[in-house]
């Protein structure tokens, strides 16, 4: 590899293109005509318009994605997470078009990226799972009778697609029916959807895991991503706090069979739940670099995208799972209006004065003068804390975040 095209845009494609420099490798940005000065191009050695599509579906199109490619000379591209991050379809015109992928096999998208067959993998693999449907629904009575053999609270899913948009939690029969269309709703009316047990006020636990094409695969750390809003993650910390050793090391035992059954080669994040009572379930396997890498790569001393540039062009990985030094947090800042519920606040960056001093990363995606675009997503940055401690990484980080100002 020498030239990396990085289909995607804000604070992930930043972070891309700056691990191509440190690793000596060229980077080509593309953008949406709204992101004509955004700081993925600033920070991409050259940059390519997506000329034509509508703003949303910008850089959701695999052709003019691959124009871009063609035209700039990158002979790699690198996704990021999300848009065409979980495309097998993406992953395999990559490839037929004569270009390094920098990510898992479309096979292994394929398989991990439908959250059912993740599960039945798991199960091959003897990997604990609460109960849940073995095939996907279109009718909410389907449902219902799951609810009444296995029991109440259920939660339902799309059998596809992340980012805790397509999940509803029934408490009673009643609310199944209504849950079901909730969830087809958002995810365009057209998912098949499938229920499992619900795990009430469990702990949300995650492996960051790294897999080459020699048969390897290394945790590098836990993760706890349990403070949610919606069912989606705003912060992040490893290694996860408060475990025992057995759990530990049932975290990594079951991510490491997972992707060994999976065949899998490259970054991924294993999932999974952990209730009051010690119970622990799969939940699924994001075959992607994930938003919450930082952390890890705060506490393991790695740089996990220079990680997957080494593992697509076939290196070993050359070690096993690192020891890890200190605690890290993450803190995802958005661009929304509380006073609203939230609601994205749309606009220019006016002010923007990050923290800086021990222990305080920034992950930008924006800057002074940025615009927040209406068609694409409110994260502005992720700020990233470690502390020689747990204790000492929630001090510093009460101090990075007195000391962000952002309008």
């Amino acid at each position: 590899m020498r030239k990396v095209l990085i289909a995607n845009r804000g604070e992930i494609a930043v972070r891309v293109a700056r691990a191509c420099r440190d690793a000596g490798l060229a980077s080509v940005a593309v953008y949406a005509s709204q992101d004509r000065d955004a700081m993925h191009v600033w920070a991409a050695d050259e940059a390519v318009p997506l000329r034509g599509a509508s703003p949303a579906r910008t850089y959701l199109d695999m052709a003019r994605v691959l124009r871009a490619a063609a035209e700039s000379g990158a002979d790699a591209v690198h996704p990021g997470y999300g848009f065409l991050a979980d495309s097998a379809e993406f992953a395999q015109a990559v490839l037929d078009a004569g270009l390094t992928w920098i990510g898992p096999s479309p096979a292994a998208i394929r398989l991990l990226g439908d959250k059912l067959a993740a599960r039945q993998v798991a199960r091959r693999a003897g990997v604990p799972l609460l109960p849940g449907m073995t095939a996907s629904s279109r009718d909410a009575a389907q449902v219902v009778a799951f609810a009444r053999e296995h029991g109440l609270p259920v939660v339902l899913k799309t059998a596809s697609g992340g980012g805790g948009r397509g999940i509803a939690v029934a408490r009673s029969a009643e609310e199944i029916p209504q849950a079901y269309a909730r969830i087809v709703q958002a995810a365009g009316g057209g998912a098949e959807c499938y229920a499992e047990r619900y795990l009430d006020r469990a702990r949300h636990l995650e492996t960051q895991c790294l897999a080459d094409r020699h048969g390897a695969v290394v945790v590098i750390s836990t993760r706890d991503c349990s403070l949610q809003r919606r069912h989606q993650k705003i912060v992040e910390e490893a290694p996860a706090p408060f475990l025992d050793a057995d759990t530990d090391t049932r975290l990594r035992a079951a991510s490491a069979a997972i992707l060994r059954a999976a065949g899998y080669a490259g970054a991924a994040t294993c999932e999974f739940l952990l209730g009051r009572d010690g119970t622990l379930a799969f939940l699924e396997v994001n075959p992607r670099l994930a938003v919450a890498h930082p952390v890890s790569e705060e506490v393991a001393g790695l740089d996990l995208v220079r990680e997957t540039f080494r593992i697509a062009a076939g290196e070993p990985l050359g070690y096993g799972d690192p020891r890890v030094r200190g605690h890290a947090m993450q803190f995802r800042i958005y661009a929304e209006d509380p006073g609203r519920g939230f609601a994205p606040a749309r606009g220019t960056v006016r002010v923007w004065r990050p923290p800086s001093g021990p222990g305080v990363r920034l992950d930008p995606g924006a800057r002074q003068g940025s615009r927040v675009a209406a068609a694409f997503g409110t994260l502005l940055a992720k700020l990233i804390v470690t502390g020689a401690s747990r204790t000492e990484a929630l001090q510093r980080a009460r101090r990075a975040l007195g000391e962000f100002e952002v309008a």
